[in-house]
């Protein structure tokens, strides 16, 4: 799967600074939306070796709840059930149940049960088949990315509009807005972005966009997911949306 680069990936062990308390009701906090951003990019790329040992330390579940709480999500009472035994099996048990789960859910033979990219869900609701990169949502993507100085890494070949690699652009715009990010070399001026600012870039976004299909993705992994840590993710994503919801 395709993705953004950013200055400061999600380590599993980085803690949520107390001062990230959202302290106006009406003001955002960037840091804290760059922060689950990144938790969640993290959760719905495929499997590598380092999401078994963080969720199975519980620091996965640990961040989710300290992101729900500063951010004042509505999560299920059941938040995070079955997440507490996980340290119970190997580390190579937990990324081979994660994987085949990852692979079931949106990888899929002939096609996956539930897709991971905007340009098929919004082709579903065009009534067309989804071709990938060729289809408008998944080429707008792409565009929207190059105008904000982004683009596909060297050596990869597969759309942008995959759930993680958008959540990457999330992050990445509201890291900067934060002050705990840099723009990348290629960005052009703050004013030159889509919607005239990176604030103004963040919220066209989401609007275009990631709202257009990703809680009804993240509904669909947390109604479907057969693994604790996929229906915790799948959670976890449609409460945060849910607070950009008009």
């Amino acid at each position: 799967m395709t993705e953004i680069t950013i200055e400061h990936p999600f380590d599993g062990g980085a803690q949520i600074e107390e001062s990230a308390q959202l302290e106006e009701r009406f003001q955002p906090d960037w840091g804290l939306r760059a922060t689950a951003c990144e938790l969640l990019a993290l959760s719905f790329r495929y499997p590598g070796p380092q999401l078994p040992q963080i969720v199975a330390s519980g620091e996965w579940l640990a961040a989710a709840l300290e992101v729900g709480q500063l951010m004042a999500l509505d999560l299920p009472e059941d938040f995070g059930q079955g997440l507490d035994t996980m340290d119970e099996v190997s580390d190579q048990e937990l990324l081979h149940a994660l994987r085949k789960e990852a692979t079931r859910l949106f990888v899929g033979a002939p096609k996956p049960a539930i897709s991971p990219y905007e340009g098929v869900w919004r082709a579903a609701d065009d009534g067309v088949n989804a071709l990938l990169f060729v289809n408008p949502h998944s080429m707008d993507v792409e565009r929207f990315c190059k105008a904000c100085g982004l683009g596909r890494p060297e050596g990869t070949n597969e759309p942008l509009d995959h759930v993680a690699t958008e959540l990457e652009l999330l992050e990445y715009l509201a890291s900067i807005q934060a002050g705990i990010g840099l723009p990348v070399a290629s960005a052009p001026a703050e004013e030159k972005l889509p919607g005239g600012s990176i604030e103004g870039a963040f919220g066209q976004f989401m609007t275009d966009h990631v709202m257009t299909w990703m809680p009804r993705f993240a509904q669909a992994v947390a109604d479907q997911a057969t693994q604790p840590f996929y229906r915790a993710a799948g959670q976890l994503l449609k409460a945060f949306l849910d607070t950009f919801a008009v």
